[in-house]
């Protein structure tokens, strides 16, 4: 139940359409059923006692209330239907076939109004859906990447809110289409022969059971299917993205067996998943035929028992067994509709985690508005650990305005998260990071953000022409500002090699460019941004001599006179920083210039021997 209550708040946040819908459901149940009723008389019609012409027939009388009235509309119908016949049977039956064709033709316009208010519902829900999901997927910290894998949050996007877009529609044929048509075809069927109808629901509660029993199994299949789902989709990924190493290495056969086996798992699960999905549907058919043979049986020795004063007339009876086989259609429909929620339920589920993920990185209600640095950044008794163990211990230094400072030591010992905590990419656990003399907690984000630049080792750039990936996340940027910030990044004669200059697209994650060509588009794009204070993440490591060359020179014109943090690995990028921060085991060891830190003989000392850089 709750489920079907949740999917039902998705539907109605388009309240007039889902209004609409259900309207829609209303006269299609209505006029469906008086289509098949009509026949009724149409049917007497074609076996009318040919000695019953020209006799008088008593016109039926209302008894008062309101399920009498509808008793007394149906005879008043079947009253002048049968005057009709006797007079001139004829005219009668092109009546009757106007009448029906006019009710079939509502009822298609409104089955087709359904059709038409659900395409817009079912879309409109996912396209939010999936929205809010990108949108929180872009607010959560860079820990929930780390710990989740990419292909999984994309399976929720894509395959679980596919399951949602399909229960959206079922929830309203469930609460709404299905009731209204069990309800008007029980109250019809009452009206020809209680007894018949009593006896038909003895039988009906078997299907009731099978629907149930499938729907558990069901929702137990769908939620290992799901899952695996977004494990294909994380080894595609995967696969995809590291196709250069594959090939390298001459392993495709060793990620293809892998891949298989996860492949094969997947198509199990689903297998298992449709079957028992499509079962109900069928089970669902042989029952009914088994009631339906039954109520046959019942209802033919009703009649046969006593065939002059017999409560149910031929006509009357081929009717019943019509309107009780379109009976059936809805109570199958309830069967699937209960199977789809079963299913969308646990993609709901795994949508909602996602939702009620913590973004642990939190806004102050009031935020400080951050100016131009004009004092320095500070870092005071800063410690963080990413699960349980420190990996930055009590780190304390201060950056004054416009100089550069720059972190060395081994892998593993805190550089890149030290750089990760100044943007709040992560919060400290202990101890504060001071904005001249603001903490960074105590600003907005987005504006801490718009006074940092960062250059990574990695260039990432988008599918998109030169001009906006140098123009990214800088609003109305004109086209002087642009190439001046291509020219400062020593970019701009390469871009103008390019097949359509500035407006050439670069591909995904900028292929058709080299690694030092992306690499100065990326500090193009941070040049642009011309920000208080620069972040480069061993901007120059993965260049070949040449590359770095050129690199390097855009970065001492982009560091010229701004406040800067530099992680680098290649120890010869930082001889001319004003301060050099040795790192080792999450704990700064050594601090001083080049000269004084050489002098020492200490770690610094020991890392530049090792890179035969002495």
């Amino acid at each position: 139940m709750k489920e079907i209550l949740e999917i039902h708040r998705l539907a109605f946040t388009y309240r007039v359409t889902s209004l609409l819908i259900i309207v829609c459901h209303l006269f299609y149940a209505i006029f469906n059923l008086i289509s098949l009723a009509l026949f009724i008389p149409f049917l007497k019609i074609i076996f009318i006692d040919k000695s019953a012409v020209g006799k008088e027939i008593s016109e039926p009388i209302y008894q008062g209330g309101f399920v009498g009235f509808f008793r007394y509309i149906s005879k008043y119908y079947n009253y002048f239907m049968e005057s009709m016949a006797a007079n001139d049977p004829k005219k009668a039956l092109y009546f009757v076939c106007v009448s029906v064709f006019i009710a079939f033709l509502f009822k298609n316009i409104f089955r087709y109004g359904v059709i038409w208010s659900q395409s817009f519902l079912r879309m409109a829900v996912t396209r939010d859906i999936r929205a809010r999901l990108f949108e929180k997927s872009l607010n959560l910290p860079l820990s929930f990447y780390s710990e989740e894998r990419k292909g999984d949050l994309m399976s929720r996007m894509n395959s679980d809110v596919g399951e949602i877009e399909v229960a959206v529609v079922s929830v309203l044929e469930l609460v709404y289409r299905e009731p209204i048509t069990i309800v008007i075809s029980i109250a019809f069927l009452l009206n020809i022969s209680p007894q018949l109808t009593l006896f038909s629901f003895i039988l009906l509660p078997l299907s009731a059971l099978v629907i149930s029993r499938i729907g558990k199994s069901l929702k137990r299949t769908a939620v290992q299917g799901q899952h695996q789902m977004g494990v294909l989709n994380s080894a595609l990924e995967e696969g995809l993205g590291a196709i250069r190493i594959i090939k390298a290495f001459n392993a495709i056969p060793q990620v293809l067996s892998s891949f298989n086996k996860i492949n094969l798992r997947h198509q199990q699960l689903l297998t298992r998943m449709f079957r028992k999905k499509e079962l109900s549907s069928p089970l669902n058919e042989t029952l009914g035929a088994f009631v339906l043979v039954s109520i046959v049986w019942f209802g033919g020795t009703m009649i046969l028992a006593d065939e002059k004063n017999a409560s149910l007339s031929g006509a009357e009876f081929i009717t019943f067994i019509v309107m009780f086989s379109q009976l059936l259609r809805p109570i199958q429909g309830v069967a699937n509709s209960v199977g789809y929620i079963n299913k969308a339920k646990v993609s709901l589920d795994r949508i909602t985690a996602i939702f009620d993920t913590d973004e642990k990185i939190y806004e102050a209600e009031n935020p400080i508005q951050l100016m131009e640095l004009k004092e320095s950044i500070r870092f005071q008794n800063v410690s963080f650990r990413y699960k349980d163990e420190f990996v930055l211990k009590d780190i304390n230094f201060t950056i004054p305005q416009g100089k550069s400072f720059a972190l060395v030591g081994e892998s593993g010992s805190g550089k890149s998260t030290i750089s990760d905590l100044l943007p709040r990419f992560y919060d400290v656990n202990e101890g504060s990071i001071f904005y001249d003399s603001v903490n960074i907690k105590e600003a907005s984000v987005t504006d801490l953000r718009n006074h940092i630049g960062i250059v990574s080792q990695e260039s990432i750039l988008f599918n998109d022409t030169v001009r906006n990936n140098i123009a990214f996340g800088t609003e109305n940027a004109s086209e002087e500002e642009i190439v001046n910030a291509a020219k400062i990044a020593n970019a701009h004669e390469f871009i103008l090699n390019l097949e359509s200059g500035y407006d050439t697209n670069i591909g995904e994650r900028g292929n058709k460019l080299s690694g030092g060509q992306k690499q100065r588009m990326s500090i193009a794009r941070a040049v642009l941004k011309n920000p208080s204070i620069m972040i480069l993440d061993e901007a120059t490591s993965a260049l070949d001599t040449e590359s770095e060359k050129l690199v390097q020179d855009a970065l001492e014109k982009l560091m010229k006179n701004r406040t800067s943090l530099v992680i680098a690995h290649r120890l010869s990028t930082i001889r001319n920083a004003d301060n050099i921060l040795v790192l080792s085991k999450g704990e700064i060891k050594e601090t001083g210039t080049h000269e004084e830190l050489i002098a020492k003989k200490g770690l610094y000392y020991n890392l530049c021997t090792m890179q035969g850089y002495l």
